[in-house]
């Protein structure tokens, strides 16, 4: 995918900027895709700095455009199948500060679906404004994280093997644990 980005990107460079949003938003609305080789495609195109910069407006105007679309069509179809979940359900109703906060930590939690939080964020009580601030300052960490990771693996300098060796260390145990516990 992120060869074909590259491709699309050096295709139309005068388009190149928007083409990356444009995408980063489609991913943010599907709310299951990772991001990472817009981001990946983003510094090997623009650099490091202005990549991830872009990486980061795609992102958070992504979250923005989804948070206002769940709202408008699931809202009510889904409050009630999601208050099941105890976390969910503190997202759900929390307003002002306390939703800041939780919509902040949990955005800098790596393993979290930045759908799931944008959906329950989205047919909770917050408001938009309090929603984009607290997800795009929750993001800006993990984007760097990210995007630093990619620069690294794309260099291929230490840094960048060290992170294929852990990625392929937690893949293997992540493999072996669930093959006991289906045994």
């Amino acid at each position: 995918m992120q060869t074909s980005l590259l491709h699309l990107f050096k295709e139309y460079p005068q388009l190149a900027i928007l083409i990356s949003i444009g995408i980063s938003v489609l991913i943010a609305v599907i709310g299951i895709l990772p991001s990472v080789f817009i981001t990946a495609a983003n510094i090997l195109f623009f650099g490091f700095w202005n990549g991830t910069a872009i990486s980061f407006a795609g992102e958070a105007l992504g979250a923005g455009v989804a948070f206002l679309l769940y709202r408008k069509g699931f809202k009510k179809t889904a409050e009630q199948s999601l208050q099941k979940y105890p976390r969910v359900k503190q997202l759900i109703n929390a307003e002002n500060k306390e939703a800041f906060y939780l919509i902040f930590s949990l955005r800098l939690i790596p393993f979290v679906p930045s759908g799931l939080i944008t959906f329950a964020a989205a047919i909770g009580r917050v408001s938009f404004m309090i929603f984009l601030l607290s997800s795009s300052l929750g993001k800006l960490p993990a984007l760097l994280m990210e995007a630093w990771s990619v620069y690294e693996v794309t260099q291929f300098a230490w840094p960048g093997k060290l992170i294929l060796l852990v990625v392929a260390c937690g893949l293997v145990y992540w493999v072996v644990r669930k093959k006991k516990s289906a045994a």
